[in-house]
């Protein structure tokens, strides 16, 4: 590689650029829509946002690596502190472009982000609001490719809040990478992998208590509509009967006292109206398909992946906080988001793009022994 090109890419710390995909993707996945090309223009837009930030860090810190890291791009005079700012600024215009072409909904997400990532690197980064405006950064990544592929993006809210706990934890970490410190840091940051992992590891949550449509049997289809009453009652004092061959409707026959407390069966006709729980649902007796037994697998195996990656690095700076395994924590969390990603889009139930999503892991391990992640 040639020596601007490396310069760069550890500027942009390409292999991170893999981790960032997945969001859009696990995006689209929670909405409950397919990949399309707005989704790919999502995609786009947050390389470019994700890239730009990182040269704003560079920049931004461009003193203190002058002291802590006199290897980076900057200090080392391998680029120049204006390319770095103009590049930052560039990819920005690049990336809110992007999202205007997937969008109203999509620019109105990737703007906020947009202003997060500068705030962060300007202001909040050595503040007790840097952490949190990080993961905000991500969640809102992840927003971005539900709303850019729907146009909506409520439906993402759950999988975003766990993919910004997780970053929350990671940043609080890579705070104290250059020097060490307590071990309190990274427990948290192993305690919160291990929480992500059991919510993970959940089986999603489905409704079913709906009432069964008119073309399923059960006693609300089969119960006929009651018929109205238009004669008085012949018991009742002071009426007459009715002529013979006039039309009359039969008055429905008053309950009887041991009818006010009707067992819940189906033989009885107001069972289903009282107690609509009595009758179990439909899937209750539904036997698993092998696909279905399959995507499940496959959604345990990556939330398996998760803690993997993480949790070792996470353990050895718990154990030796020193800024060397603390670096290697962060890093380790980082590569750790890809699972995450994957597995947060298996369980939205879309199996090939989390397989997709998946593949990206390796790759990112590769370029990683070239070029630093942090």
């Amino acid at each position: 590689m040639a020596p601007d090109l490396r310069a760069w890419a550890e500027l942009l710390r390409l292999p991170a650029l893999f981790t960032v995909p997945g969001d859009a993707l696990a995006g689209a996945a929670a909405a409950s829509a397919t990949v399309n090309s707005r989704t790919l223009l999502a995609i786009g837009s947050s390389l470019c946002l994700y890239e730009a930030g990182m040269a704003l860090n560079d920049w931004a810190d461009r003193d203190e690596d002058t002291r802590d890291r006199p290897h980076r791009p900057l200090p080392s005079g391998r680029v120049r502190p204006a390319s770095a700012l103009t590049a930052s600024c560039v990819l920005t215009a690049a990336g809110l472009t992007l999202a205007a072409r997937a969008g109203r909904p999509a620019l109105a997400v990737a703007a906020p982000l947009a202003a997060t990532i500068w705030a962060y690197d300007l202001a909040l980064k050595h503040t007790p609001a840097g952490p949190v405006a990080m993961a905000a950064a991500r969640g809102l990544d992840l927003l971005l490719g539900a709303a850019a592929t729907t146009g909506r993006a409520r439906e993402a809210v759950p999988s975003a809040t766990l993919l910004a706990t997780h970053t929350l934890a990671v940043t609080t970490v890579s705070r104290r990478e250059t020097t060490g410190g307590s071990p309190l840091v990274p427990l948290a940051a192993l305690a919160t992998t291990g929480v992500l992992t059991h919510l993970l590891t959940r089986r999603p949550r489905t409704d079913h208590r709906q009432k069964p449509s008119p073309a399923q049997p059960g006693p609300q289809a089969a119960r006929p509509p009651a018929p109205t009453s238009v004669a008085p009652a012949l018991d009742q004092p002071g009426t007459r009967a009715p002529r013979p061959g006039a039309l009359t409707s039969v008055a429905p026959t008053p309950p009887r006292a041991t009818d006010t407390h009707p067992r819940a069966t189906d033989t009885h006709p107001r069972a289903y109206d009282r107690y609509p729980r009595a009758t179990p649902p439909p899937s209750s007796t539904r036997t698993p398909r092998p696909l279905d037994l399959a995507s499940q697998a496959l959604r345990v195996a990556l939330a398996v992946a998760y803690p993997a990656t993480a949790a070792r690095p996470y353990l050895h700076a718990a154990l030796n906080p020193s800024p060397p395994l603390t670096q290697r924590a962060v890093a380790g969390g980082i590569r750790a988001t890809i699972p995450l990603q994957a597995a947060l889009t298996a369980r939205a139930g879309s199996t090939p793009t989390a397989l997709l999503v998946a593949a990206l892991a390796p790759l990112a391990r590769r370029f990683a022994r070239k070029v630093s992640v942090t």
